[in-house]
C-alpha cells in the first residue's frame, strides 16, 4: 500500500514537472497543528482537575477556551501578513517559540488569571501559526503531493483530538494536568529543532499592512465573542446585576454583538475600497468572492461552533454530572473523535460519487441526528449504547464537513493566496469556537437557572430561610458534592440537603438535554445553505466527459446544487 502510494506521488510529480518532495516537512507541520489542538483539548478533558487545583468552577475553564479562540480570531489576519513580511519559516519558529512560552506559563499557573494570561500568549502565537501552516504546505509541495498534504492538514484536528484526549486524560489521572502542558512546551522545543527541514523558498516580501482594517476586524471579533460569552451573566436584553454597565437598563452583551457585526461589515467595505484603489488589503476577498466559497465559510462557522459546543458539554457532563475522572472523560469522547477522524479520511473518496453540495447536506443531517440522539438518550449512565452511537454519528458528520470545506476553499484559490485562505479559515474557525463554547455555556446555565427557579417555587420541601441563604443569581453547573459543601455552611437540615441535591441532579440533566436539542436545530438550519457548495462530481458517469468539472483543472468553477 505504501509502495503504490509512493509510486502515485512520483508519477503525479512527473506529470506536474516536479520532483516528489520528502514528507518530513509535513510531519513538522502536522505536529505544529496538533500542538495547538492539544492545548484546548487538555483544558476540556481536565477541566474538573484544573478547577479543583485553582479553586474555581468547572465552567470557568470555558472562559479560558473562549479567550484563546478570541485572541486567535482577532489577530489572525495581521498575523498572516506578518508571515509574508518576514518569511514563513521565520514566523513558524517565532510562533512555535512563543507558544512554548505560553505552555510553560500554563503549567506554572496557580490561579485563573495566570491561566488566562497563558492562553492569551498561546493565542497570539497561534494567530501567526495557523495561516503560516497553509503557506508552508504550498511552499513545500506541488501538484498531487500538495493536494494530499492539504488533506492531512485538514484531517489533523480530528486525529489530534483523539490523541489529546487519551494522552491528556491519562497524564491528568496519573501525574496531574500540569504535566501535559509541560510536554507541549517540550514539543515546541523539538519543533524548533526540526524547523530547518521546512522550505525557505518563499522569501520575505514588502507588505503594506492595513492597520485600520486590522483594528476593525480585531475589534469586531472581540466584541462579538465577549458579547456572546456574557449573554447569560450580563443579560440577554435587560441588564443584570453582574453587568459592568447598562445603557437605558439594557444589557451591554447584545449591544456588543450588534456593534461587532457592524464593524465586521465595515471591515469588508474598507477592504474592498483599498483593493479598488490598488492598495494591499488585510485579506484578499477573492477567496470568498463566489457563492460556493461563502457557503463553505458559513458551513465552517456552523460546524466549528457545534463541534466546540459538543467537546465542551460532554466533558462537563462526564466530570460534573457523573463525577468521573479525566481518563474516563477521554474515553467518553473517543466515539466522537474517532468517527470524526475516519470521516475526514474517507470523505475524499466520496468526491468521485457525490458533489460537495450533497456531501455537505448529508453531513449536516448526520450531525443533526447525532445531537438529537444525545438529547433524547443522555442519562446518568454513560454506558448507554444509544448515547455512544449518537456521539459517533455526530462525529462522522463533523469530520466529513471539516475536510470537505477546507478542500473547497483551497482548491478555489490560486497558490499565491494560500495565506489568505489560511487566515480566513482560521478566523472563521476560531471565532466559531469562541461563539460555540460561549453559547453552549450560556444556554446551559440559562436553562439550569430556569429549571432550578421553577423547582424552588413549586416545591415545599425547602423552607424559605434555607433558599434565602443560597445566591440564586449565581447558579452554576456544579457537582452534587460541591453543592453539599455549600449547603453545609447554611442552616439546611439533612432532608433539605437531599432535596436540594435532587433538584440539582434533575435540573442539570434537563438543561443538558435541552441544550443538545437546541444544537441539533442549529445543525438542521445549515442543510439548505450547504446546497450552495460546488455541485460538480469528479469522474461522473452520468454526464459526458466535456461537462464534468474537475476542481484541480478548473479551480474557480463551481455551480450550486
Amino acid at each position: 500500500m505504501h509502495a503504490s502510494s509512493g509510486t502515485d506521488d512520483i508519477d503525479a510529480s512527473i506529470q506536474d514537472g516536479t520532483r516528489a518532495a520528502s514528507w518530513t516537512p509535513m510531519i513538522v507541520i502536522v505536529l505544529a497543528q496538533i500542538m495547538m489542538i492539544f492545548n484546548i483539548s487538555t483544558l476540556q478533558v481536565s477541566m474538573d482537575a484544573i478547577a479543583r487545583s485553582l479553586g474555581t468552577a468547572a465552567t470557568t475553564l470555558g472562559t479560558a477556551i473562549v479567550t484563546y479562540a478570541l485572541v486567535v480570531a482577532a489577530l489572525i489576519l495581521p498575523g498572516a501578513r506578518v508571515a509574508q513580511l518576514i518569511g514563513s519559516r521565520r514566523v513558524f519558529r517565532a510562533s512555535v517559540g512563543l507558544f512554548g512560552i505560553g505552555m510553560v506559563v500554563m503549567a506554572a499557573s496557580f490561579d485563573v488569571t495566570l491561566m488566562i494570561v497563558a492562553q492569551v500568549i498561546a493565542g497570539m502565537a497561534a494567530a501567526m501559526l495557523v495561516p503560516t501552516l497553509v503557506v508552508l504546505v504550498a511552499d513545500n509541495y506541488r501538484g498531487h503531493q500538495q493536494a494530499k498534504a492539504l488533506g492531512w492538514l485538514g484531517g489533523a484536528p480530528a486525529m489530534g483530538i483523539v490523541l489529546a484526549f487519551l494522552l491528556a486524560g491519562t497524564l491528568t489521572g496519573w501525574v496531574g494536568w500540569r504535566a501535559m502542558f509541560g510536554l507541549l512546551a517540550a514539543l515546541a522545543i523539538a519543533l524548533l529543532q526540526f524547523s530547518n527541514k521546512l522550505s525557505a523558498e518563499r522569501k520575505p516580501m514588502h507588505v503594506d499592512i492595513d492597520w485600520i482594517g486590522a483594528a476593525l476586524a480585531g475589534t469586531a471579533v472581540v466584541l462579538i465573542s465577549l458579547g456572546t460569552s456574557h449573554l447569560s451573566s450580563w443579560g440577554t436584553l435587560l441588564a443584570r446585576p453582574d453587568a459592568p454597565f447598562s445603557i437605558l437598563d439594557l444589557s451591554p452583551a447584545p449591544l456588543m454583538v450588534l456593534i461587532g457585526v457592524f464593524l465586521l461589515q465595515a471591515f469588508i467595505s474598507w477592504s474592498r475600497r483599498r483593493r479598488e484603489l490598488g492598495q494591499d488589503s488585510l485579506v484578499a476577498l477573492e477567496v470568498v468572492a463566489g457563492t460556493s466559497e461563502r457557503a463553505a465559510m458559513f458551513s465552517i462557522f456552523i460546524v466549528s461552533a457545534l463541534a466546540s459546543a459538543i467537546t465542551f458539554l460532554i466533558p462537563l457532563y462526564i466530570q460534573v454530572v457523573q463525577g468521573r475522572g479525566s481518563f474516563e472523560t477521554a474515553l467518553s469522547v473517543i466515539p466522537f473523535s474517532v468517527a470524526s477522524f475516519i470521516a475526514a479520511v474517507m470523505v475524499v473518496r466520496l468526491k468521485g460519487r457525490l458533489s460537495p453540495a450533497h456531501i455537505g447536506r448529508y453531513s449536516f443531517l448526520l450531525v443533526t441526528l447525532g445531537l438529537a440522539l444525545l438529547g433524547a438518550t443522555i442519562r446518568n449512565d454513560w454506558s448507554h449504547s444509544m448515547v455512544i452511537f449518537g456521539m459517533a454519528v455526530a462525529g462522522f458528520g463533523e469530520g466529513a464537513l471539516v475536510t470537505l470545506l477546507f478542500n473547497v476553499l483551497v482548491t478555489a484559490s490560486p497558490r499565491e493566496l494560500a495565506a489568505d485562505v489560511g487566515s480566513v479559515r482560521g478566523i472563521t474557525n476560531n471565532l466559531a469556537t469562541a461563539v460555540g463554547t460561549a453559547l453552549a455555556a450560556t444556554l446551559l446555565i440559562s436553562l439550569l437557572e430556569g429549571s432550578v427557579h421553577y423547582e424552588l417555587v413549586h416545591t415545599t420541601e425547602l423552607p424559605d430561610e434555607v433558599t434565602a441563604q443560597v445566591d440564586l443569581d449565581s447558579i452554576s453547573f456544579v457537582s452534587n458534592a460541591r453543592l453539599e459543601r455549600v449547603l453545609a455552611d447554611t442552616d439546611a437540615a439533612p432532608e433539605h440537603v437531599a432535596e436540594a441535591v435532587r433538584i440539582n441532579t434533575e435540573a442539570r440533566l434537563l438543561a443538558l438535554k435541552a441544550t443538545f436539542f437546541a444544537l441539533a436545530g442549529c445543525a438542521l438550519l445549515a442543510f439548505f445553505p450547504a446546497g450552495a457548495l460546488p455541485g460538480y462530481v469528479r469522474d461522473s458517469t452520468k454526464r459526458g466527459a466535456s461537462s464534468v468539472k474537475d476542481e484541480h483543472h478548473h479551480p474557480t468553477a463551481s455551480s450550486p446544487a
